[in-house]
């Protein structure tokens, strides 16, 4: 029998690239160090987003912090600030944002076709792993089913999506987890993206960790 448990986590997203100088590599360095680590208790653990110890694969896109008083200025951003309401009043979200809704062009980065230019461009994976990872150390007293639940302010119909893995693994049903419902405020989501359902399958965002 598999144990069912939770892991939670809190953040923001909106969509991509970057141009580094010091004002970006402040807010989007890691505030937390490598002892840091995140222990379950009881079958739940809860992550602040912002307290990654490494951020990695961040050459097309990029996690940025946002709290009072600190925010990235990288355009386009068309979305104010979302600091009301924000665990701990910061967030990190990816800049800038070039994709919020269907008609903004979508630029893959299965895209046979990119060259090095409009790489930087991309917009859009759904391959786990490859663009903007950010890591966190999770200690697992007990192994079992974890329900993966992110509280999100998704500010468009397409600032909407993320991977979640672990240990480099990126399985199944931790792809595509998706937001529909709630636009433009905070809002505990876990559903899984289908070919038949788009805006998200409940129960179906975990990690099966058997050690």
């Amino acid at each position: 029998m598999i144990r069912k448990f939770a892991l939670f986590l809190f953040m923001a997203f909106s969509a991509l690239i970057l141009d580094l100088n010091g004002q970006l590599i402040e807010l989007s360095g890691a505030i937390a160090g490598p002892d840091l680590v995140f222990n379950e208790e009881n079958g739940l653990v809860a992550v602040e987003a912002e307290h990654f110890y490494k951020q990695a694969k961040s050459e097309i896109r990029q996690w940025f912090i946002t709290s009072k008083g600190r925010v990235p200025d990288i355009k386009p951003d068309p979305d104010e600030e979302h600091v009301a309401g924000a665990s701990g009043n910061a967030y990190i979200e990816i800049l800038p944002d070039t994709r919020r809704t269907p008609s903004d062009k979508l630029i893959k980065l299965e895209d046979p076709t990119l060259n090095e230019e409009t790489a930087r461009l991309v917009n859009f994976t759904d391959i786990p792993g490859e663009i903007a990872l950010l890591h966190y150390k999770v200690n697992i007293n007990h192994p079992g089913r974890y329900y993966v639940w992110v509280r999100a302010h998704s500010a468009g119909p397409e600032d909407n999506s993320l991977h979640v893995g672990f240990n480099e693994i990126w399985p199944a049903n931790g792809q595509r987890m998706q937001w529909c419902d709630g636009k433009n405020q905070w809002r505990w989501e876990s559903k899984q993206r289908t070919e038949k359902e788009h805006c998200g399958v409940p129960k179906e965002i975990y990690l099966d960790i058997d050690k």
